[in-house]
């Protein structure tokens, strides 16, 4: 399922969702299907393994390690 980005009509909001083709979209603000299908930016070449490595230590601040094997979990 790819991720589009949509500005609400009524409200004016930014937002990204992960959609199907069956999924009615509407405003997470507001509530109105009446949006605008943004053009998304593409993802900075080269910087994978440093949005990964983000992402993860992010997770780790915020006690989310159900993703993670064994070996990157952090030590008690």
């Amino acid at each position: 399922m790819p991720i589009y980005d949509y500005q609400c009509c009524e409200c004016h909001l930014f937002f990204e969702k992960l959609v199907s083709k069956s999924t009615q979209v509407v405003c997470p603000a507001c509530g109105s299907p009446h949006l605008s299908k943004q053009v998304s930016r593409p993802a900075p070449r080269n910087f994978t393994a440093e949005i990964i490595s983000g992402a993860r230590a992010q997770a780790a601040r915020e006690g989310h390690f159900s993703y993670y094997g064994a070996h990157e979990k952090p030590k008690k």
